[in-house]
């Protein structure tokens, strides 16, 4: 199953993703009940990370590499990430996470200039938006 979500980050543009529970359907059960959430962002190279979010998962098919405009859980922090380019430790063209993900979907309107707009203490909030 497949669901939108709407994130709206406080003083800049908003963010939609689509959730796809193929890779990890239990993932995506915890973050779909748990919405809506609000929680603080944080920049690492081009990954905007979360910080610790309401949902409480196990590894599930973790990855330590993933793709551009992937969306994920980070089991270690308890974050939401959404990558939308390379992080400090990825070799030349290739996105590593700090520790495996459960990849949880994709970024349907990525726009890395957010990147440049986000500062410290920005908020987003989390919700459904409607089903895919």
């Amino acid at each position: 199953m497949k669901h939108k979500v709407e994130v709206v980050i406080s003083k800049s543009d908003n963010i939609e993703i689509e959730l796809d529970d193929s890779h990890s359907p239990n993932t995506i059960k915890k973050f779909v009940d748990n919405l809506p959430f609000t929680v603080g962002l944080n920049l690492w190279g081009e990954e905007i990370y979360t910080d610790e979010s309401p949902i409480q998962e196990k590894e599930e098919n973790a990855k330590s590499l993933v793709e551009l405009n992937d969306v994920a859980y980070w089991p270690t922090g308890k974050a939401i990430c959404l990558f939308f380019g390379p992080t400090p430790i990825g070799k030349k063209g290739e996105i590593k996470p700090y520790s495996p993900v459960n990849v949880i979907g994709k970024i349907i309107n990525p726009d890395k200039s957010i990147l440049n707009k986000l500062k410290q203490n920005h908020k987003a909030k989390f919700f459904l938006k409607d089903q895919a």
